[in-house]
């Protein structure tokens, strides 16, 4: 098995080398709970095609203010969500269609 890495000594690298990259950057395993935690509880409000996300916290991003310059209604973006796909998921998040505003309709 010459130049390939077992499952499980890819993951123990895969480890390795986040762990020196959080102590690289000084992110706490505290820091990353508490990271993730604030995404949980704030979930995406807008999402374009591309995956672009935006929670409605702070600026409005590039992508959107980009759209909303060129005439497209920012509500265009908006992640619809019902109560059922909220529980589904278990993490509040719910799945939503996401449509191409660039595609080309024929």
């Amino acid at each position: 098995m010459k130049g390939k890495i077992a499952d499980g000594e890819a993951r123990d690298r895969l480890i390795i080398w986040i762990r020196r990259r959080m102590e690289e950057f000084g992110i706490t395993p505290e820091a990353l709970a508490e990271s993730i935690q604030f995404d949980l509880d704030h979930a995406p409000l807008y999402r374009d095609a591309k995956g672009n996300e935006w929670n409605g916290i702070g600026e409005m991003p590039d992508w959107l203010h980009a759209a909303k310059h060129a005439g497209v209604n920012p509500d265009f973006f908006r992640i619809e969500r019902d109560s059922a796909e909220r529980h589904d998921n278990g993490v509040g998040q719910a799945k939503a269609p996401q449509f191409d505003l660039f595609r080309c309709i024929q």
